[in-house]
């Protein structure tokens, strides 16, 4: 049954996650099958905030997020009788087909004439290895037939353009097949697709990752960073698809502001423009989010289309998950004015967050404005960095820990592959902060209400008996008056009300009710972190 359909109370649009995230990153940048394998431990040990269905064996999701093990795939491929180039000349994605054979078949017949279509020579297929015995019937009902495809560009590309075409690809290919066969839209996925990063992810506990996927236990699997997550899908319907992580964050918490941050982002697509795309690349990038999705998955939808356009990683989180800035007399201007500058671009995805991140290269985590998801970090004196959702998810021996601690609302921590190091919230913020004339530009180019000039029209004097008749035609209650319209007035506050109102519905009511009363904000109450 297709649950993404619209039927009775159940709203699509209101899916949020609430889960265990983590990373490990050897800042060296030595790949080695040991992190991937303690990667695997701690989500393991996360096991109690993912979650099950009726079946204890059927789960909401778990996934890891490595970079492309260049010469695990050299192998495997050779065995199915084609060569890959260079590491960096090459993409590999990570598909989920239909089970259902003649749609299979459709798909990848469309499937690859988009591959040639775009550029890309077809190097071949892998079937990836899989083992469903420990999977409950629920999640076998649904499992996808999982496959790895590999292309390579028939141009020379830089890595960079070859990952922004990788993009195009499966943009494009997703968005007309799922026109073309609209009963693939919960079957047809490309869970990754990309020179630097691969995702094994499903509708499976943490324990079930490990012995579902054989490709992770092999000593070829190789990986300096590893993102993992373990799903606790708070009021969705648990899918394949929706499984963790993305292709750039691992999630948990909650957007509150989804409806209207995809709302925006729809009203902006018309206007995209960019340097590194080109107006028919954007035509086929659109839309860039997606109504299927969870919160993190547009959330991620949208990330990757900045980063790919040209912000780097953490630019793009602060855009999205700003600190709290407005009401700060101890921030710097620089940073203030950079806030004050990115707000007139992106709404705040607000909600609480905790969010670990990689692009491949650089890796990190970050916490919303008001730190509602717990976050701890230790680095080791092996020059390894690891973040969980709480202390202790892997086991270290605390003699080798050099630096450890809780992460802060607002903050990022970012390690770079290529620097080998930790970068600060600070210096980090400080360096993208002062990188532009942002109060400049401010200062020359906005414009505000109070400089527009002031319509004049003559005020009309009410005597307050008509003035009383007015409002109550209107609508507007003492509540109203005191709470919300002179905090309005006064103070140019927004229109906002308190909790705990207990007026009846407008739509039941028989008496001819205010527009606005028709009208709720949607409010999320924060318990489970």
């Amino acid at each position: 049954m297709d649950q993404d359909n619209q039927r009775g109370l159940y709203v699509p649009q209101l899916e949020k996650d609430s889960c265990g995230t983590g990373l490990i990153a050897n800042l060296d940048g030595v790949k080695t099958h040991q992190l991937v394998e303690d990667a695997l431990l701690m989500l393991t040990n996360m096991e109690h905030r993912g979650a099950c269905g009726c079946e204890p064996n059927t789960g909401d999701g778990a996934g890891i997020l490595i970079q492309t093990p260049h010469e695990f795939f050299v192998r495997k491929c050779k065995e199915k009788g084609f060569n890959l180039p260079a590491f960096g000349e090459y993409g590999v994605g990570v598909v989920f087909f239909p089970d259902d054979r003649n749609l299979r078949r459709q798909c990848r017949v469309l499937f690859d004439d988009y591959i040639d279509e775009l550029g890309f020579e077809l190097l071949g297929y892998r079937k990836i290895p899989t083992d469903n015995e420990e999977l409950g019937e629920s999640a076998v009902a649904v499992e996808p037939r999982m496959e790895q495809v590999f292309v390579k560009p028939t141009e020379k590309l830089d890595p960079k353009a070859l990952e922004r075409r990788l993009y195009v690809l499966r943009k494009f290919a997703t968005h007309n097949i799922h026109k073309t066969y609209p009963q693939s839209k919960d079957h047809f996925y490309i869970t990754s697709f990309s020179y630097k990063t691969v995702v094994y992810k499903g509708q499976l506990t943490t324990y079930q990752l490990r012995p579902y996927f054989p490709d992770l236990h092999d000593e070829l699997c190789e990986s300096a960073i590893a993102l993992v997550h373990s799903r606790f899908s708070t009021n969705t319907a648990p899918k394949w698809k929706l499984a963790q992580p993305f292709r750039y964050i691992a999630h948990n918490g909650e957007i509150n502001t989804i409806k209207g941050n995809i709302n925006w982002w729809m009203s902006k697509e018309m206007l995209l423009k960019s340097t590194l795309f080109s107006d028919d690349e954007l035509d086929k990038l659109k839309p860039i989010c997606g109504d299927r999705l969870s919160d993190s998955g547009n959330f991620d939808n949208v990330l990757e289309f900045l980063v790919l356009s040209g912000f780097s990683l953490p630019h793009a989180l602060m855009m999205m998950i700003p600190e709290a800035w407005q009401h700060d007399d101890q921030m710097e201007d620089h940073k203030k004015a950079f806030y004050e500058y990115q707000k007139t671009i992106m709404e705040p995805w607000d909600g609480p967050a905790s969010i670990c991140f990689t692009d491949g290269i650089l890796v990190g985590a970050t916490l919303d404005r008001n730190g509602l998801r717990p976050s701890r970090y230790c680095l080791t004196e092996d020059n390894v960095l690891v973040v969980a959702s709480e202390a202790g998810a892997l086991p270290i021996d605390q003699s080798k820990v050099v630096l450890k601690g809780r992460l802060q609302p607002g903050r990022i921590l970012i390690a770079d592959l290529d620097e080998h190091r930790v970068i600060g919230d600070e210096e980090l913020k400080s360096r993208i902060c002062q990188r532009l004339p942002y109060r400049d530009w401010l200062d020359e180019y906005r414009i505000t209400l109070d400089s527009l000039p002031a319509y004049q029209e003559p005020v009309v004097e009410l005597d307050e008996q008509t003035l009383f008749r007015n409002q109550q035609l209107h609508g507007f209650s003492k509540e109203d008056l005191k709470i919300v319209v002179a905090p309005m007035i006064k103070e140019g506050q927004d229109p906002i009300g308190s909790m705990g109102a207990d007026i009846p519905l407008a739509v039941l009511s028989h008496q001819s009710q205010h527009l606005a009363n028709y009208f709720k904000q949607l409010f999320a109450q924060v318990t489970n972190p």
